[in-house]
């Protein structure tokens, strides 16, 4: 009986056909699976006599081998058919579809060109954490324990350590650098800063700047000012005006803010420049002694100077933004300006 009953599974393996995935699927189910006629015959075999097993068991390995063989040809079967069938849909005549290719986001293609502009003159970019302490974010830049920068309002502090916080300025990484580094020093540090300040078309709590420092014997305003004027002209066109205003900040002495002639409205007024026909663009003044001593250079022996820019602000002037908000809002109408379709 058992023999008549494995020639009977032979010729209906044999049979059998599968023209689609649904049909290959039910093929396994019948004769594959464990609970398929082939998983039937081994579960019989605990009623063969011990004299006859081994016998038996040879014919229904055949069987097993016979269909897995079969399931095998099967399926190249069915993945044959499949690309015949997707073959015979391909219309060669249609355009190909062109794949959309990226661009250069504005903030970064600004930033890309206020490096090249000042690696040419000799600085070099240094980086650091956007998590900062209390001394290399405020007390090491010379600022007073009850400064307002030091405030909730400006800065945001982490809650479980209030000597903690997102930094405000890339002067930071300045102070690491003077800690690590022997006079002469000459870097630029780019990167993205923190403040608790209402979102609108001129400010947001989230931007990027771009702060440089030079440090050496007998450094002095002049110096300054020469290398923010060939920056202004190199970025903005050699018909740009720049002018400094006298200002305060902890780390600097003198300080004065740097502006220059709007390029959006061309000096008429405008949102951007409040109807000055000026905008600010950073601040900038010779390093405050203190600093220096702070971060182990003899202030004596060496002076430097240091300014620093809003990366939106100058990408704002140079492609005319009326609205810092743009940056960010990932709208593809307004990225899709400034280079290859998104």
């Amino acid at each position: 009986m058992h023999q008549e009953k494995i020639e009977a599974i032979k010729s209906a393996i044999a049979a059998a056909s599968a023209a689609t995935e649904e049909e290959l699927e039910a093929y396994r189910m019948k004769f594959i699976s464990k609970k398929s006629m082939v998983g039937e015959l081994f579960a019989a075999m605990k009623d063969i006599p011990n004299d006859q097993k081994r016998a038996y068991g040879q014919l229904v390995n055949e069987v097993k081998d016979l269909a897995e063989e079969k399931f095998k040809s099967l399926i190249e079967t069915v993945n044959q058919s499949k690309k015949q069938s997707k073959s015979k849909d391909l219309d060669l005549t249609l355009p190909a579809v062109l794949t959309p290719a990226g661009g250069i986001h504005p903030l970064t293609a600004t930033r890309q060109r206020i490096i090249e502009i000042f690696e040419r003159i000799g600085f070099n970019l240094s980086e650091g954490p956007e998590i900062e302490d209390d001394w290399h974010n405020f007390t090491a830049l010379n600022f007073p324990e009850n400064h307002p920068a030091r405030e909730m309002q400006d800065t945001f502090f982490l809650e479980k350590n209030p000597d903690i916080a997102l930094r405000t300025h890339t002067s930071s990484v300045q102070v690491r650098v003077m800690e690590n580094q022997k006079p002469p020093i000459r870097t630029l540090s780019p990167g993205r800063v923190y403040r608790n300040e209402a979102i609108s078309a001129r400010a947001h709590c989230i931007f990027h700047q771009v702060e440089g420092l030079y440090v050496d014997e007998n450094v002095g305003f002049a110096d300054l000012k020469n290398t923010l004027y060939h920056f202004a002209k190199e970025m903005f066109g050699k018909e740009t005006k720049v002018r400094f205003r006298p200002s305060f900040f902890p780390f600097t002495e003198p300080s004065a803010e740097i502006d220059i002639s709007c390029l959006i409205c061309g000096g008429k007024g405008c949102n951007v420049c409040k109807g000055t026909g000026w905008v600010e663009i950073g601040g900038s003044g010779m390093v405050d002694p203190n600093v220096l001593e702070n971060c182990g250079i003899d202030s004596k022996k060496y002076t430097g100077f240091a300014f620093g820019m809003g990366i939106e602000r100058i990408a704002m002037l140079k492609y005319q933004i009326r609205d810092l908000r743009l940056f960010t809002e990932n709208d593809v109408r307004f990225l899709r300006q400034f280079g290859p379709l998104l």
